[in-house]
């Protein structure tokens, strides 16, 4: 089983991304799966994560700007990110849970510009 997030690049402040985590590897569904980041020299935070039908939850920061879905036909969670801000700069990366197995996938890096 592997994860893989994409989507990253480098865009102005005010700007939007999306950034996509697509299981493969096995037929099985995204149960729970959440966006994290990691800036220089700071430790790595919870950016949304979504669970079934529960409420998603999200990072004061980024409430209002961010949205976290899923396609569960393409075993993907994305990320829509708008209104990007230079403190938005960060690796992100995403974990999900598929059979009761935690899985993360690589990071994707984001960097905003002022």
């Amino acid at each position: 089983v592997q994860l893989q997030a994409s989507g990253g690049g480098l865009v102005q402040a005010g700007g939007s991304l999306r950034l996509a985590c697509t299981r493969s590897g096995t037929p099985f569904p995204i149960d729970f799966a959440g966006w994290f980041r990691r800036a220089p020299g700071k430790e790595r935070e919870l950016v949304a994560n979504i669970r079934g039908p529960m409420p998603t939850n999200y990072a004061d920061s980024v409430k209002g700007r961010f949205t976290i879905s899923r396609d569960n036909t393409k075993g993907t969670v994305y990320l829509q990110m708008n209104n990007l801000k230079p403190d938005d700069t960060a690796v992100y990366s995403c974990n999900a849970r598929i059979k009761g197995r935690i899985y993360w996938g690589q990071g994707t890096q984001v960097t905003v510009s002022s």
